[in-house]
């Protein structure tokens, strides 16, 4: 097994899962938005503001070609990754790829309080995550495997991926 990548809309879980997952398997763990922020030397809010969206999306592919040349990690990667068929094809040929998801109701309830999230920095959030649902939900379904996180928790989530993983030899 090489990598676990773990997509999906933000709120959904990736990086509390990721560590859980990695924790529990005995895996590496990165969280590609981490990462970025600590190779800028600065926050992804303010990389969106100063350069926009083009220049974070270079990045963060730049991140991912980076990671994927690693093995045994398990790599929360940021919500908009999978816009890019590149990035998908990287993932899927140097690992799993497993897509969280989760109820807009829920999301907007994981992600209200967070005013790093510059997707969201909106007047009306409720409606911005229905959108963006809608637009990144043909890129999502691109995933091996999806897992609602909306009613489970972050150690259930875990367990469920790791039944899904091919058994190790």
């Amino acid at each position: 097994m090489n990598n676990i990548y773990l997509v999906g809309f933000m709120g959904t879980g990736k990086t509390a899962v990721g560590r859980e997952l990695a924790k529990s398997k005995k895996l590496q763990f990165v969280d590609l938005d981490e990462l970025i922020e600590f190779k800028e030397k600065r926050p992804i809010s303010d990389i969106f503001a100063k350069e926009g969206e083009p220049y974070f999306r270079k990045i963060e592919k730049r991140a991912l070609k980076e990671v994927s040349k690693q093995e045994k990690f398990v790599v929360a990667c940021g919500g908009g990754i999978v816009l890019d068929e590149g990035n998908i094809k990287i993932m899927k040929e140097t690992g799993v790829l497993i897509c969280l998801s989760a109820s807009p109701k829920v999301i907007l309830e994981r992600t209200i309080a967070h005013t790093h999230r510059p997707l969201l920095n909106v007047k009306n959030p409720a409606k911005q995550i229905d959108l963006l649902l809608k637009m990144r939900a043909p890129y999502y379904a691109k995933a091996h495997k999806a897992i609602n996180t909306s009613k489970i928790s972050i150690k259930q989530v875990a367990a469920k991926i790791s039944k899904l993983l091919p058994k190790e030899k």
